[in-house]
């Protein structure tokens, strides 16, 4: 299995990497397209369980999860799950820079017990799409507060407070 196929995605306000997703996705596309919601969501569910587990009690949950994100790949109209607390990104390719900030960032908010969804984006296209210039990038609640460097625990405590 290559990192390329593990796919994160939003289910009831935690971050879930499933792995074979992408290509779950590209088989439906095309069969799929014009089919009921409900349909589209038990074929979904069946399909990504047989590389992942789902927990029967969170089947409901990942099944709404999945029908968005299969919208989203077809390119229609869906809503975004909105995360609960802080919503931190990290944009690296997953070099040691970004590692570090990524630990940096989780043991601040670990000390002031703040509760947030930490996601470390290495898709190149996807840390494109934020128009950064430089790696690594720190991202709280869609808004860009650092590029480049690591900053220190403090200033990242204070960007917390600020967006906590």
């Amino acid at each position: 299995m290559s990192q390329d196929d593990v796919t994160q995605i939003r289910i009831d306000q935690q971050s879930v990497g499933l792995i074979g997703l992408k290509q779950v996705m590209e088989e439906m596309a095309q069969e799929y397209a014009d089919k009921l919601d409900h349909e589209i969501r038990a074929e979904l569910v069946s399909r990504v369980s047989r590389q992942n587990y789902i927990p029967d009690h969170a089947k409901e949950a990942y099944a709404q999860a999945l029908l968005r994100e299969f919208n989203k790949f077809l390119g229609r109209p869906y809503e975004e799950e909105t995360p609960e607390g802080l919503e931190i990104k990290i944009l690296g390719p997953g070099c040691t820079r970004c590692d570090n900030l990524e630990r940096e960032v989780m043991e601040v908010m670990a000390e002031m017990k703040l509760a947030g969804a930490v996601e470390h984006v290495k898709d190149i296209k996807e840390i494109a799409s934020y128009g950064v210039m430089g790696t690594p990038a720190l991202v709280m609640n869609g808004k860009i507060v650092s590029v480049g460097t690591v900053p220190s625990k403090a200033k990242i405590r204070e960007w917390l407070s600020e967006f906590a």
